[in-house]
């Protein structure tokens, strides 16, 4: 006969509202024996009583779909014992040992460094492939150029406005992309890694210290971008150095800009260089680019295209022929950040250098450069691409009506965004975020000059 008031959950573990001195006579068997009971001071309220190393142990039980006595949930209160007894002999006869093995724990000599060591080698010599071909197409174009140019234009990239000879636009921006390239090691961006607790199925082994990871579930962590497996306790040592693999990052969309950066090997998201290269090449004269929203079912069906196939996404025009389309993937894929591309940690910084009335131009450009100069690599190169093609939209302002204020009423609530959930919050500061965008987009060139 079942005791009395018994729940539906418990099995002939449930022993009913008895004493803990009643519990450790009935538990004097064997290790391994357990019970639940009903709190006599607290009715309502269950107790685990479990038998190990001939000592009875009393421990608060809850449930709640799951059996649980910390932070591991369970679905049977077999396994919640079965660990519960591991963790037990482990802390028991291994305590000494688990104190020190991540403290003496060598990183560098870990196999996740080791590996990772190889394929930042092997990442980097694939960018300097990449960047030799790409000078090697510079140079050929430049010589071309050269060559066919008429008597007129021997200063080949040279453009007079007024009293003055500068460099066309095409040709500033070639250079300094070269001479960026080789500045660049997407490879050491700093990364934390995205630890969450795993269950690992079979037998498993921590990345930075080589011990057993030991349990029936949530035996330790597991990085989500990267696949380091470690003890909670060791993975609080690892540094901030994780290197994302596509094995793990399987979308485009909603994924950090340093995790997308590291995990594809370019200083910014093929997202964005596509979808501008693409809206370039058809030409910045259509009215209202980036305020004319496109079909929204196209830009869905790109996204989910991005997600899934990567730099093979077909956004050509013969694939999408709106320009609106492409825009509007683009502001989705900055909207759907979790990190926007001028960061939370900056925000406050660049809200500044528009509220500060007491600042002189030079001082608010000085700030400005200044809080660029704070972004994290990965969002610094992300926040120069965007701010160099909105200038160059805003220069066909007379055909597609797009000036530098319009474009920033558009892009200030995305590259701008409050971490302030408060919605009236981003509401106040809403023509101050206008502002600074403004002057990002006026001042980008020399903002971003080294």
């Amino acid at each position: 006969m079942d005791p009395p008031n018994k729940p539906a959950y418990y099995g002939r573990e449930f022993h009913g509202m008895i004493s803990r001195e009643v519990a450790d006579t009935l538990l004097t068997e064997c290790d391994g024996c357990y019970l639940v009971r009903e709190s006599q001071r607290a009715p309502g309220s269950y107790t685990l009583s479990m038998r190990f190393n001939g000592v009875t142990k009393n421990y608060r039980l809850f449930y709640d779909g799951h059996h649980y006595v910390g932070d591991k949930r369970f679905e049977t209160l077999q396994d919640l014992v079965a660990d519960g007894l591991i963790t037990l002999y482990m802390e028991t006869y291994a305590a000494d040992y688990i104190a020190v093995m991540a403290n003496e724990s060598d990183y560098e000599e870990s196999p996740y460094f080791k590996l990772n060591s190889q394929l930042r080698r092997s990442k980097t010599q694939e960018s300097l492939k990449s960047d030799k071909s790409k000078d090697s197409q510079i140079a050929v174009a430049e010589e071309e150029e050269q060559v066919t140019g008429d008597a007129d234009d021997v200063d080949v990239g040279i453009s007079r406005h007024g009293d003055y000879e500068t460099p066309h636009p095409d040709a500033i921006r070639g250079l300094e992309e070269a001479l960026e390239r080789k500045r660049l090691d997407v490879c050491h961006y700093e990364k934390s890694h995205l630890f969450k607790v795993n269950t690992f199925r079979g037998p498993h082994w921590c990345d930075f210290c080589g011990n057993f990871l030991w349990g029936l579930i949530a035996q330790g962590v597991r990085c989500q971008d990267c696949g380091f497996n470690a003890h909670k306790k060791c993975s609080e040592k690892i540094p901030n150095d994780c290197l994302p693999n596509t094995k793990y990052v399987q979308r485009m969309f909603g994924v950090d800009l340093t995790t997308l950066a590291k995990a594809h090997n370019r200083p910014q998201p093929m997202v964005v260089d596509m979808c501008i290269r693409e809206v370039e090449e058809r030409g910045l004269d259509a009215e209202g680019l980036y305020r004319v929203p496109g079909f929204s079912d196209d830009i869905e069906a790109i996204k989910s295209s991005f997600d899934k196939d990567g730099e093979n996404t077909n956004i050509s025009r013969e694939a999408y022929e709106d320009t609106n389309t492409i825009c509007g993937v683009l502001k989705l894929f900055l909207r759907l950040l979790p990190i926007p591309v001028i960061t939370f940690d900056t925000y406050d910084s660049f809200i500044e250098a528009a509220k500060c009335d007491n600042f002189s131009d030079g001082e608010r450009f000085r700030h400005l450069k200044d809080c660029i100069a704070k972004l994290p690599p990965a969002h610094y190169q992300t926040t120069k691409c965007l701010l160099q093609h909105l200038y160059r939209v805003s220069q066909h302002s007379q055909q597609n009506l797009m000036t530098i204020d319009n474009l920033a009423m558009v892009f200030g609530p995305t590259l701008l965004r409050s971490p302030d959930s408060d919605p009236l919050a981003s509401l106040h500061n809403a023509k101050f975020t206008q502002i600074v965008v403004e002057h990002l987009i006026k001042n980008q060139t020399e903002l971003f000059r080294k």
